[in-house]
């Protein structure tokens, strides 16, 4: 008596034997279904994904729309791919102006911030020296201080310096992180000692080997940073709004801000100033993103 093939009705294969576990059932690739939990957390994280990209979906879509459809229907697609938007935002904008403000404090102050967190990560990593354990968790204590209680110290300190309405008073004062530092730290723990200490016993000198040896292999934290560092700058809009006293020296972020206060707000020129405004944060990041995750990773190792 010939045996049925194995089914999903439980029946037996050809060839399975009485007493033997009896197969289980594998899709056509010969893979095992997935487990319900996993279904569940991709479908959670599908869904939080959508919900964080349908915002700058619409931005972009709606950038395209007239004023009368853009307030008439929101939700609507765009009667037509007009750069109509684009072009009134750039004359009745100055948009080059704010651009090039904000490049160069976004460029510098990051510059900065790399420099500054790097050297004082590796301090705190690679010297032993006495309250060193005291003074990385009072960095890490300043992260919990909000930036509004030392607005008003701040401020007072750039008047002194004469700093108010200039760059310069946008690129120093907030170049100094304590994210940055610990980041930092945590990736030059990853770096063995005895790699250093070789750089030594060859002759190198400490800015030698700091610049040679320790800043290549800590590239990935480095990259996460910048990223980090690129986000605050450009989106930054209460320091500049302090600082920033004049259209000249205004950076995108206050300009768009001030953009709305109008009796009559262009809302179809604010989206595509936007839409124009985000475009440099996504080509830093997808230049860099291969080190994110790795650089992310690396600062929980010690």
């Amino acid at each position: 008596m010939s045996t049925v093939p194995f089914a999903r009705t439980g029946r037996r294969r050809a060839g399975h034997r009485p007493g033997q576990p009896a197969p289980t059932w594998t899709s056509v690739s010969g893979r095992r279904p997935p487990a319900p939990a996993a279904v569940l957390r991709t479908s959670l994280l599908v869904a939080a994904s959508l919900l964080a990209v349908a915002p700058v979906l619409w931005i972009a879509v709606s950038s395209f729309k007239p004023l009368p459809q853009l307030l008439g229907d929101p939700l609507s697609l765009p009667s037509s791919l007009s750069l109509a938007n684009y072009r009134g935002g750039f004359q009745q904008f100055d948009f080059l102006t704010y651009f090039r403000n904000s490049a160069i404090v976004t460029v510098a102050a990051t510059l900065l911030t790399l420099a500054l967190s790097a050297t004082a990560g590796y301090g705190l990593a690679k010297y032993n020296f006495r309250g060193r354990n005291g003074l990385f968790v009072l960095v890490l204590a300043t992260i919990m201080i909000p930036i509004q209680v030392i607005l008003v110290p701040i401020f007072q300190v750039v008047v002194d310096l004469h700093l108010v309405n200039s760059l310069l008073g946008l690129i120093i004062p907030p170049a100094a992180t304590p994210t940055g530092v610990f980041l930092m730290r945590q990736a030059f723990l990853s770096i063995p000692d005895e790699l250093i200490e070789a750089a030594r016993v060859d002759g190198a000198g400490e800015f030698r080997t700091f610049w040679r040896i320790v800043l290549p292999n800590a590239r990935a934290s480095l990259a996460v940073l910048a990223i980090i560092s690129v986000g605050w700058r450009w989106n930054d809009f209460i320091w500049p709004l302090i600082i920033a006293q004049s259209p000249g020296v205004y950076t995108l972020p206050v300009a768009l801000g001030l953009l709305t206060s109008q009796q009559a707000v262009p809302y179809n020129f604010i989206l595509a100033m936007v839409v124009a405004s985000m475009i440099p944060v996504i080509v830093i990041f997808l230049f860099l993103q291969r080190h994110v995750i790795r650089g992310i990773a690396m600062t929980g190792l010690k």
